[in-house]
């Protein structure tokens, strides 16, 4: 599986586009912002878009889903904790991000340990909140991949003060986390990619006693 991240929006989050380049279908993951750019380069990849992963439902990481989504339908994948604001004007940053338009496509709402088969590839869902109460991350093991969204970063996590955040629960979830493999590799929603394993060693947040 090809991973390839693109840097969208005022607040650089990632975006993922997980392609199987045997079938060239892809899988999208967090189209936060650039909806332009994210298209021209699916035009390049020449492939077929077969989802649409969401991390969770804060407006950086869905601003461009309704675009992506038009150019080339494919269901949503996300907690229905956050399908809940995520499209709504709860979840504006005036001055910044409109309320993001919700996708004229099919909502599919996942939860602990579902798996989907997409692109060729098993896909798990690991409940990750904290962040936001739907935070997930989703599990690629053919890539011996995760990605953490806002939960986990390379050296920090997700803050925990905007509505819907929690601090105990978020310390709960990175638990989880590390009692992961340490060689998985993990690509967060902001920032560079990193390894269970290393962040149990240098991030703060990561240290347990």
């Amino acid at each position: 599986m090809n991973i390839e991240a693109r840097v969208t929006g005022f607040i650089e989050e990632n975006c993922y586009f997980v392609t199987n380049p045997a079938t060239r279908e892809t899988v999208v993951i967090d189209p936060g912002d650039d909806a332009a750019q994210l298209l021209v380069r699916l035009r390049e990849l020449g492939g077929t878009v077969i989802g649409y992963l969401l991390t969770h439902g804060h407006v950086d990481h869905v601003t461009a889903l309704a675009a992506l989504t038009a150019a080339h339908p494919a269901p949503v994948y996300l907690h229905a904790r956050d399908a809940d604001w995520c499209f709504t004007e709860r979840n504006s940053l005036p001055g910044i991000y409109p309320a993001p338009t919700k996708p004229d496509v099919p909502l599919v709402f996942v939860k602990e340990d579902d798996t989907f088969q997409l692109a060729g590839a098993t896909w798990r869902v690991l409940e990750t909140p904290g962040h936001t109460p739907g935070g997930v991350c989703w599990h690629l093991p053919a890539a011996n991949a995760l990605f953490t969204g806002d939960t986990l970063f390379r050296g920090s996590v997700g803050r925990t003060d905007l509505p819907g955040g929690n601090s105990r629960v978020l310390t709960q979830s990175l638990r989880k986390l590390a009692a992961l493999p340490e060689d998985l590799a993990i690509y967060p929603g902001h920032g560079e990619p990193s390894t269970i394993g290393r962040e149990k060693r240098d991030n703060y947040f990561m240290q347990f006693r």
